[in-house]
């Protein structure tokens, strides 16, 4: 869906955000934006220069921030020592305050389900098919043979409405999780409330949502300015990139670019 306003120049983007620096914020996707897309999801770091800029950027403006579908235990070890970066975990159902992960309370009941259908998947479906427990969610990786998209997909929606649980497709990944509300897109708009500059760094269906709160804000909003930015991938990017205001090739070149919004403010030291 396109915005609404013209098309955004980069040195724009940038020069709006320096002149707002405290009311400002950047929002990053983690798999495929700062980290890699891996068949081993445990595996999974940040790239290099990811974890440097996210340090320099959030003495710089007034929010940094994760939001992913991880479980907020892992985005804790993947990000140590990065003062002032919020992360929230499962699509936002995990917040972490004070170095402590928080669950909503909505979603942690239905911890026990997610274990059931955490035990099915592992004996009911292909060897080849990657489960990974998420705690709340559990999440089917066929990455390693695509020809099972079909039977995962099929397999999940049937579980979905068994048991009542809501499915998130992704990059060769179906997810099951509870049904609450919320997602990247409501945890965005909330988020933003008190910004006028906001950034969202995504690759993935679920981050076309962040994009959707953006592009609304900016409706209600004149003085808002959302600016998103896609990581382009032959699996789910060209749709997200049909929808945003600037595209970079890979995860690898997401440090490269916050180097050149780094650069911009006159007090900021050299980033790369």
């Amino acid at each position: 869906m396109a915005t609404s306003r013209a098309p955004l120049r980069f040195a724009e983007a940038v020069s709006a955000t320096v002149s707002e620096c405290t009311k400002s914020g950047f929002f990053f996707d983690f798999d495929g934006t700062i980290a890699p897309i891996m068949r081993d999801p445990s595996a999974v770091r940040p790239v290099p220069g990811a974890l440097d800029r996210l340090r320099l950027l959030a003495t710089l403006v007034g929010r940094v921030a994760i939001v992913s579908a991880r479980p907020a235990a892992f985005l804790c070890d993947r990000f140590p020592g990065v003062p002032r970066l919020s992360l929230f975990g499962l699509y936002g159902m995990q917040t972490v305050v004070d170095g402590r992960v928080r669950t909503e309370a909505e979603a942690g009941a239905w911890a026990p389900v997610i274990a059931r259908v955490t035990a099915d998947a592992a004996r009911e479906l292909p060897g080849e098919v990657l489960v990974e427990d998420k705690a709340l969610m559990v999440a089917l990786h066929y990455r390693s043979s695509p020809s099972l998209r079909g039977a995962v997909e099929r397999w999940a929606s049937a579980k979905a409405a068994e048991l009542g649980l809501r499915e998130q497709y992704g990059r060769m990944v179906v997810e099951l999780r509870p049904p609450v509300e919320g997602d990247k897109g409501t945890l965005v708009e909330r988020e933003t409330q008190a910004l006028t500059r906001a950034w969202y760094f995504g690759d993935d269906l679920s981050d076309g949502r962040a994009f959707e709160a953006l592009r609304g804000r900016e409706e209600r909003d004149p003085a808002f300015l959302g600016v998103r930015v896609a990581v382009a991938n032959g699996e789910t990017g060209d749709e997200l990139a049909r929808r945003a205001d600037f595209t970079i090739d890979a995860p690898e070149h997401t440090p490269h670019l916050l180097d050149h919004v780094i650069r911009a403010f006159p007090a900021a030291p050299y980033a790369g």
